[in-house]
């Protein structure tokens, strides 16, 4: 039996992209960097392992489809609203002056302005897969600058389904107004009558389903509803992706929408790996050999120009600091995966050469393996140049860090987040003295409208921090989310005194060692802490007493940050399950349905339970010592003597009575 080319092909591909994963896993890589890569190594420019990615490139394409359906069902509204201005101005800004420069500087050269503009929508992206995973990895995910790239982020990723759209429809109108606006007009149409089947349609074919309680019959409809509308929009003149797009968001308001996730991602994830496997095979080394200068120009001019672009977006529209622009802008430096998806439509369109896709591939991959050590350096890259520039334009008058608080005895909180305003709050109510700061210009500002003293400054810089005079403060409070700068701070504040007292709050335990190192005097793990309240609720599920479960949480807090870290397969001291065990009062209410009445004597509680009554509360009144003819009323509470499994009894024996 003769065996189809294109299925040899396709098998290839998957077992390059299987060991595309395995080797990015090893090296702590984004898989899409393996992707690429192993494509570009067997290709036909390289060693021919696959002669023709043509082959297999409409079973490539359906990953993108799936791509598309997954972001519109995953649409982040609630993020959208928490982001919307720096998405809105700072993502605006960087994807509009991108494509604006690329865009000029190619129609400058002589390109049409069709494959100008193309050109700089697709510069203009950059890799959310990469970027989120790597700021993830390294605890970024939450920082200033990490917010800074999730905005710009979320704003690229809307932008691609208006570049979708625009890139048949120039195509169609080849540079002439009429059949533009004739275009325009039949693309408005289709848009309109897949808009309003999907989100007809969608919700009701979902509930149906779903009531079926079929498991096979919705993972069938899913994949339906996936290939089903991109079919539909490419048959009406939209492209594939953008049918896609719209039944995800259709479907994201849907009960199902994590079923339907969860029954996509597994296909998204295979046929996304073949995808960037088949686009590296365009890599051609020959070209590059030819012109080798021109991808380094090509390279340096991408990672510099974006980085810049960004860096003004969120100095000068969003007033962020000079450091943390830059963290974002080394972040986003990179070209995207949907250059790609838009290299591809342009590609089919005949806008774009393919010559000339071949050096934006060439150029986009170079970028995408950098990337990885741009964003794990960014941190100190950007500290330097910002320490090296002075921050220009941050330097605050000492007057105003001075006159808002008494300099001896006060506390320094460094972070006006969640954390910072609820240590804040303590202060105010102890009446201590505080003076705060923080790298968010607007939330200083509106604080200091209220009166809260509350200035707006980056600590990482020792200027700062000499004008906070830390050296005299009675606590430094280090409540930020960047753990590098957090790290940075408190190594300064302890380069400047030996004595100030540093607390320090971190989200992971694998800081620990590394603040302490740094100087701070104690640090408290978000992770370690929510372990231990985890613990803590699991107990009282156990009707453990509450004495007896402080005991065992303050105990796990004097053994330090080894408790979380040690194996899970290995036990906890026996001692520390001792203090679970050892006699203790806890509060024991009478239930509201005992009706009789009955005396500690009747119930014989002590003989029965092993428990010992000391204080009888009714009321806003307390008997001590209640005597045996005490008789009980619903309502009543017992202070109750006794270990754990004493006072289980006496909760049962009251819930008999």
């Amino acid at each position: 039996m003769e065996v189809s080319h294109g299925l040899v092909e396709a098998v290839v591909l998957l077992g390059l992209a299987a060991a595309a994963v395995a080797t990015t896993d090893r090296l702590r890589l984004p898989s899409i960097v393996g992707f690429l890569v192993v494509g570009a190594l067997a290709g036909p420019g390289a060693t021919g392992l696959v002669s023709d990615p043509e082959a297999v490139r409409e079973l490539a394409e359906i990953g993108v489809v799936f791509l598309l359906f997954e972001i519109g069902l995953e649409l982040p509204i609630e993020r959208m609203r928490a982001l919307w201005r720096p998405a809105l101005v700072g993502g605006g800004f960087q994807v509009s002056m991108t494509v604006a420069l690329v865009g000029g500087a190619f129609y400058g050269l002589g390109l049409p302005w069709i494959s100008a503009f193309v050109l700089g929508g697709c510069v203009s992206m950059s890799s959310t897969a990469i970027v989120l995973r790597l700021l993830s990895d390294e605890g970024q995910i939450g920082s200033p600058s990490g917010q800074l790239s999730v905005a710009t982020l979320l704003m690229q990723d809307l932008a691609i389904v208006p570049f979708l759209l625009l890139v048949p429809l120039l195509a169609a109108g080849s540079g002439n107004l009429g059949e533009i606006g004739i275009a325009i007009g039949r693309m408005a149409l289709a848009l309109a009558f897949v808009g309003f089947s999907v989100w007809f349609l969608v919700p009701r074919l979902l509930d149906r389903v779903a009531q079926n309680r079929g498991g096979e019959l919705f993972s069938l409809f899913a994949l339906l509803l996936v290939l089903g509308s991109a079919l539909a929009a490419e048959a009406l003149g939209l492209t594939l992706a953008v049918g896609a797009f719209l039944a995800g968001v259709a479907a994201s308001g849907s009960p199902y929408a994590h079923q339907l996730f969860s029954e996509v991602v597994p296909l998204r994830g295979v046929l996304l790996g073949i995808f960037f496997t088949a686009v590296g095979m365009f890599f051609s080394p020959a070209q590059v050999a030819e012109a080798p200068w021109t991808l380094v120009l090509d390279v340096i001019a991408i990672l510099l120009g974006k980085t810049l672009i960004v860096v003004i977006a969120g100095r000068v529209l969003l007033k962020r600091s000079l450091r943390v622009s830059l963290e974002a802008g080394l972040s986003l430096a990179q070209m995207g995966e949907f250059a790609f998806v838009l290299l591809g439509v342009a590609g089919q369109a005949g806008i774009i050469e393919p010559v000339l896709q071949q050096r934006v591939i060439a150029a986009s991959i170079v970028t995408l393996v950098i990337s990885p050590f741009m964003i794990r350096y960014a941190p100190a890259i950007a500290g330097a140049i910002s320490e090296r520039l002075g921050h220009p334009g941050e330097e605050m008058p000492e007057d105003d860090f001075s006159s808002l608080a008494p300099e001896e005895g006060r506390v320094v909180v460094i972070g006006y987040g969640p954390a910072g305003q609820t240590l804040i709050r303590l202060l105010r109510s102890l009446d201590v003295p505080f003076i705060a700061v923080d790298t968010n210009p607007s939330a200083a500002r509106e604080a200091r409208h209220t009166g809260e003293p509350v200035i707006y400054g980056d600590a990482t810089r020792p200027q700062v921090l000499r004008h906070l005079k830390v050296t005299e403060a009675r606590l430094v409070a280090v409540a930020i989310s960047d753990p590098l700068a957090t790290r940075r701070i408190v190594s300064r504040i302890r380069a400047m005194s030996s004595k100030t007292p540093i607390l320090a709050r971190t989200r992971y335990v694998r800081e620990v060692d590394h603040l302490s190192m740094a100087g701070a005097n104690v640090v408290v793990a978000e992770e370690f802490e929510g372990s231990i309240e985890l613990v803590a609720r699991a107990l009282e599920s156990f009707d453990i007493p509450m004495g007896a479960i402080a005991r065992f949480t303050e105990a796990l807090r004097e053994e330090g940050y080894d408790a979380i870290r040690a194996p899970a397969a290995l036990p906890i001291d026996p001692w520390l399950i001792e203090l679970l065990d050892h006699a203790d009062t806890e509060w024991v209410e009478v239930p509201m349905n005992v009706s009789e009445r009955p005396s500690l004597g009747d119930l014989d509680l002590r003989k029965r339970t092993g428990g010992n009554v000391l204080v009888l509360e009714r009321g806003a009144n307390s008997h001590p010592n209640p005597t045996p003819d005490f008789a009980l009323e619903a309502g009543d509470r017992l202070l109750v003597l006794g270990g754990s499994e004493e006072i289980q009894r006496v909760r049962q024996l009251l819930d008999d009575v």
